[in-house]
């Protein structure tokens, strides 16, 4: 198992968001957390990300306890974020947000892979342009591209879809897609967008009220199933 959690319990404050999560996520596959706002979905990835230390419970990460690791402690164990708003750096030009990705890696993998622009070759027709003044859908290829050049082995990617226009979804879908079939990394995609979720998934964890509602395959979900469930 790529990376997986058990008992973790994450407060915020006096304020108890999570309970006891028990989760897995495979290399190879993505692993999509669904539920309504509110539920602990975004929490959840803080705390394995790092960026909010969890109250309690086990986060192993290819078979390793992280103990209580930092977020720059994450990244170097192979762990890359995608975040809810991008957070891309406005001021820098595409080519040195994507640079910041070189952080984590040795001087001899200073380049930005030929596959970055093969797969958003917007990226390359705006790399002089600077990152504030892409649209929304242009921050997200670069945000999921920085993440891409870290070479991770767990890949969080948090409401992807969010304020995108259609075509950028379909690319941001078959880039998925594309990272999938590599099979060396484990995808975590948070999304409420059900059919987008639902084409990439191959296991879905409910999320409710800070806890696993359910859990399961897709072979094992139905499709009227799991959308009853994030409906609810």
């Amino acid at each position: 198992m790529m990376l997986e959690t058990q008992g973790l319990t994450l407060h915020y404050g006096g304020s108890q968001i999570l309970y006891g999560i028990d989760f897995a996520a495979k290399a190879g596959e993505v692993t999509c957390i669904m539920g309504t706002n509110g539920v602990g979905k975004t929490s959840f990835l803080k705390a394995l990300a790092g960026s909010h230390p969890r109250s309690g419970g086990l986060v192993r990460l290819g078979g390793e306890d992280v103990g209580r690791a930092r977020a720059q402690d994450m990244a170097r164990r192979g762990l890359a974020v995608v975040p809810q708003g991008r957070m891309i750096f406005p001021l820098l030009t595409v080519r040195e947000n994507l640079e910041t990705g070189y952080a984590l890696l040795p001087r001899a993998e200073h380049k930005i892979p030929d596959e970055i622009f093969d797969l958003f070759p917007v990226l390359k027709d705006m790399a002089h342009r600077r990152g504030g003044d892409l649209s929304g859908g242009q921050q997200q290829q670069l945000a999921i591209a920085r993440a891409m050049i870290m070479k991770p082995r767990v890949l969080l990617l948090d409401e992807p879809t969010e304020g995108i226009q259609p075509n950028i979804i379909q690319q941001i879908g078959r880039v998925i897609e594309y990272l999938k079939g590599k099979g060396d990394m484990a995808i975590i995609l948070v999304e409420q967008f059900f059919d987008f979720a639902y084409g990439l998934a191959d296991q879905f964890y409910v999320f409710r009220r800070g806890s696993v509602a359910m859990q399961g395959s897709k072979a094992e979900l139905t499709r009227d199933i799991l959308r009853a469930e994030v409906s609810v």
